[in-house]
């Protein structure tokens, strides 16, 4: 028997666009989705330690929906750099402030905690309303299920 493992090289890496329209949806949903394709998770040359995803870019974000009582009690939290400094905002009041920014968190807590996460993560463009400036690249409509 001969077992041989893929390995993907960088070379043959083929990267597409795709777009995902997050009004309507719970964020947690529009973020595995994202972040499945950003690791490359939906295509057969897979490979752990190499960067095989694809770009990705997230339209409507200020309509995405948390079930539950998430809106009032999810809590965001950051640390100033200085003593005493832990900031809290809960994600009513992030949705109504910067809703790109609430998706930006949940699809980074997603990927991994190292460089190929920090290189995937560059990878998706996070808008709130439906306008994009990516025509060019001819992005794929990816439906979230």
């Amino acid at each position: 028997m001969n077992n041989v493992t893929y390995t993907a090289k960088p070379n043959d890496i083929k990267r597409n666009w795709y777009i995902i329209d997050a009004s309507g949806k719970p964020l947690g949903r529009v973020a595995t989705e994202a972040a499945k394709l950003l690791k490359g998770k939906h295509k057969p040359t897979y490979t752990p330690n190499v960067d095989t995803g694809d770009h990705v870019i997230i339209l409507n974000c200020k309509d995405v929906v948390l079930t539950g009582k998430k809106l009032d009690q999810k809590i965001y939290r950051h640390h100033t750099g200085y003593i005493g400094n832990m900031k809290e905002t809960s994600a009513r009041n992030m949705l109504e402030k910067d809703p790109t920014k609430v998706m930006m968190l949940a699809i980074k807590g997603m990927l991994p905690k190292n460089r190929l996460g920090r290189q995937m993560i560059n990878k998706v463009r996070i808008y709130s309303g439906a306008e994009h400036e990516n025509q060019a690249q001819k992005p794929i409509m990816w439906e979230v299920k």
